[in-house]
């Protein structure tokens, strides 16, 4: 997938986002070891790492079936990283938003604290 195609999937996971009261507070935020999609606030501040999957085609699962152990893993760690970067000390969680189709008409589904523990 080009980089294009990926930054257009993430504007419209954010758009679906704000949609929901929640505020955009970065996007593509990365260091040296890790980097995440989406940080929002929610209304009662409470931080949401979101992590945008795009598939154009899903014949080969959603974007949800490419969460392995790993990523789920890697996502917690890069958000106790920006936590500690921050310096907030607000509940977290750890969301998906699966995107599929022809951007022009994507289907997005929305999968709150999809990673736990």
């Amino acid at each position: 997938m080009s980089t294009e195609l990926g930054q257009r999937a993430e504007s419209l996971a954010a758009q679906h986002l704000e949609s929901l009261g929640m505020k955009i507070v970065e996007r593509n935020w990365h260091n040296r070891w890790c980097e995440i999609d989406i940080v929002a606030v929610d209304r009662d501040r409470s931080v949401h790492f979101v992590e945008v999957k795009y598939r154009r085609q899903t014949s080969h699962g959603s974007g949800f079936d490419y969460i392995t152990r790993d990523k789920a893993n890697r996502l917690r760690r890069a958000a106790e990283v920006w936590m500690a970067y921050s310096g907030r000390q607000r509940d977290f969680q750890i969301d998906v938003i699966a995107v599929a189709g022809d951007l022009a008409q994507a289907k997005l589904d929305y999968l709150p604290n999809a990673v736990t523990g």
